[in-house]
């Protein structure tokens, strides 16, 4: 017997996705219509003022009248203006220095809390910080720190019979990251229990029943599932780094002066150029120092994704 294989007719095909298909077309249309107002506002509000940032820098302003094509002349006055210099060696360190104490600090609280039945108590309390404007936050360091504070009382009641004067001008910048480290560790701290929440327990499990260390779980099991989640906090923290203006405008100035300038960081420094200079504003080098941190953050996120770079371990 001769087995047939019945065909089907073919008929014309419609290929999903195609111009012909009306109800991809209307898609296509409500999609548009989505997306152009957002668009329109990107472009509006980030995209055209970050352009005009970038022109603004080659130029010599002050805000009024006519702008002055000067070329990499801001670049180069900037390099060359201690201030300047000052206030980006800070900024690094508050890139690198408060990052890793902040990063360290998170991991310790990560490892701890795992292991305690109220750390959500406890990972609300440590968060609290960065749902408080950073203005009341200095006010507050500098209650703690100032030379009848409670950190000099303290050090008093345990026989320290000289503290120091943390807000003196020499001791005023350590004062500032060790606030800084205050203010982020909780966030950073949340991300990674939240990242270590996710990992299956039985990967926990199996390491007791090996009679893993606590260093071989974080070493072979929290680290490898937890890579990708600390490759985006480093990003996010060294994004965030350069921001940072408030709490060191309010808790070392304030009150309309301007902060010591052993203290600045690049955003006071922009600050500083484009509205408290004295004289004539310079918008022009307010802009060319905001380009240059824009192009640190970019090289540095760069090599913080090729040393995070691998890949993705699904569980």
């Amino acid at each position: 017997m001769t087995l047939q294989v019945l065909k089907r007719p073919q008929r014309g095909t419609v290929r999903v996705g195609s111009a012909a298909n009306p109800l991809d077309l209307s898609r296509r249309r409500v999609f548009l219509w989505f997306v152009l107002p957002a668009a329109f506002v990107y472009g509006a509000f980030l995209v055209a003022p970050s352009l005009y940032t970038v022109w603004i820098g080659f130029n010599k302003w002050s805000g009024a009248g006519p702008m002055t094509f000067i070329g990499l002349s801001n670049y180069v006055h900037i390099f060359r203006e201690p201030v300047f210099i000052g206030s980006f060696v800070n900024t690094l360190l508050i890139l690198f220095v408060v990052g890793g104490a902040t990063f360290a600090i998170s991991f310790v609280l990560m490892l701890v809390l795992r292991e305690i039945a109220g750390r959500r108590i406890i990972r609300a309390v440590i968060f609290f910080p960065n749902i408080v404007p950073g203005v009341v936050l200095s006010i507050v360091w500098g209650f703690l720190f100032q030379q009848q504070g409670m950190v000099n009382a303290v050090l008093k009641s345990i026989g320290v019979q000289q503290p120091p004067a943390w807000l003196s001008q020499n001791s005023l910048f350590i004062v500032i990251m060790m606030g800084l480290v205050w203010i982020n560790t909780g966030f950073y701290a949340t991300i990674l229990m939240a990242a270590v929440d996710r990992i299956p327990p039985y990967f926990f499990e199996d390491c007791a029943l090996a009679g893993a260390s606590a260093w071989q779980r974080m070493r072979y099991v929290i680290l490898p599932l937890t890579w990708d989640v600390i490759g985006i906090a480093a990003i996010l923290w060294t994004i965030s780094s350069i921001k940072i203006f408030e709490f060191i405008y309010a808790f070392a100035g304030g009150a309309g002066y301007l902060p010591p300038a052993n203290v600045w960081n690049t955003a006071v420094y922009s600050y500083a150029a484009a509205f408290a200079s004295v004289g004539v504003p310079r918008y022009g080098t307010a802009a060319a120092s905001a380009i240059v941190m824009v192009l640190l953050v970019g090289i540095v996120v760069v090599l913080i994704q090729r040393v995070f770079r691998r890949e993705t371990i699904e569980f």
